[in-house]
């Protein structure tokens, strides 16, 4: 009798724990355990683009990865986040949205779609070339969207039809 009581409280204690505990507080996680980054702060690294072996794969939120769509994997972005990427040998770019996790090789920070590796000049010869990711728009746990750097970069950005700084 004293072990199926004492079986009942541990549940009992882990049902009280799972009603009251949100859902959001579990770490969210990216590539290699890092943690989400939802600073919106830029950062500047190395980029690359996803090779044909990955096209038409599931990507970390479950669409395909599309070569002709502005898709693009990064290692601690939130799924979700749109970032102005910018070629910083050309001053191109273009506006992905983040998709997939990775890159999984050192020292790279973003993994780019051949639409929009096209966009920014990269090319299958050159490979890599040094890039800004700059979050415009971050998703947060609750629902809303926080403003990052790229968006202050284009004061002219609207969300919902009216021009916004902050939400």
């Amino acid at each position: 009798m004293k072990h199926s009581s004492r079986l009942a409280a541990v549940f009992l204690g882990a049902v009280q724990l799972a009603l009251v505990w949100p859902a959001h507080a579990e770490r969210e996680t990216g590539a290699y355990g890092r943690p989400v980054d939802r600073s919106g702060e830029a950062e500047v690294g190395v980029a690359s683009f996803y090779g044909s072996q990955f096209f038409g794969r599931r990507m970390a939120d479950g669409q395909r990865m599309d070569p002709d769509a502005d898709n693009a994997a990064s290692k601690t972005l939130p799924l979700g986040t749109t970032a102005r990427v910018t070629n910083l040998e050309t001053g191109q770019s273009t506006v992905v949205t983040i998709q997939d996790r990775g890159p999984y090789v050192q020292g790279r920070i973003v993994d780019l779609s051949p639409a929009s590796a096209d966009a920014i000049g990269l090319t299958p010869e050159q490979g890599l070339v040094r890039v800004e990711v700059a979050p415009i728009e971050v998703p947060l746990p609750g629902g809303g969207v926080k403003l990052g750097a790229g968006a202050q970069e284009d004061p002219t950005r609207t969300m919902g039809g009216a021009p916004q700084t902050a939400r």
